[in-house]
């Protein structure tokens, strides 16, 4: 039988990689919201260390967290680190944790992602950044935020995709890091609102990327950056 998560008694101290991972989740966290990402503390922010998820609190603003306000479950939702309750999209997160390979989530309530989501079921391919995401980005269908229907329609939308927006709600964007995770939120906005101001256009209608384009696209961001 499952331990009641009231149960577990959260350990006591950080780890080093822990607290680091801590660090990373808060510094991102305050960046969404210097970003215009989200309001207050709509959005969330986590990251993955071996078994253990370090996520932001439930309803504390970014400003006030430090390295006592740490927050850390296990895979199966227990909290195994500090008093506070984690974020309300706990499901969402633990949900691309046991399906991807991802070390980081952002949830954010962008305000063009958002408004992209209650317009069409899939953002199309208006810039060859899309494939940074995997493809055109799919629109999950509504259900109640919070909630284990959500965490299912986020997985079904980001199948083969690192990113995906939550109809009348946001966005979840996933990454081998964090800072992966919000480069990609963040042009994931970014591609919103370019389409929804072609879009407004009157008498014209946008063009868009070829699937043989946005693969060869796929192939060449493969390649950007500095490596080694």
């Amino acid at each position: 039988m499952t331990q009641p998560r009231s149960t577990r008694q959260p350990q006591p101290r950080l780890t080093h990689p822990l607290r680091q991972a801590w660090t990373q989740v808060v510094s991102t966290a305050r960046r969404t919201t210097a970003d215009g990402l989200v309001v207050g503390t709509s959005g969330n922010v986590s990251a993955r260390v071996g078994d253990t998820v370090l996520v932001t609190p439930s309803g504390v603003p970014y400003d006030r967290l430090g390295p006592r306000d740490a927050v850390a479950v296990d895979l199966d939702g227990r909290q195994v680190l500090g008093t506070l309750k984690p974020t309300s999209e706990l499901p969402m997160h633990l949900a691309v944790y046991r399906e991807t390979d991802a070390e980081a989530v952002v949830h954010t309530h962008a305000v063009h992602a958002t408004a992209v989501s209650t317009l069409v079921d899939e953002l199309p391919a208006i810039h060859y950044m899309t494939a940074a995401l995997g493809g055109p980005v799919r629109v999950a269908p509504y259900a109640l935020y919070g909630t284990d229907e959500l965490a299912g329609a986020m997985l079904e939308a980001l199948r083969d995709r690192s990113g995906c927006l939550l109809r009348n709600h946001g966005t979840v964007v996933h990454g081998a890091t964090l800072d992966q995770a919000y480069d990609r939120t963040a042009q994931l906005e970014w591609m919103c609102r370019v389409w929804l101001t072609a879009v407004s256009v009157p008498g014209r209608t946008p063009s868009l990327i070829p699937p043989d384009e946005m693969r060869r696209a796929a192939e060449k961001l493969s390649g950007y950056g500095q490596k080694g």
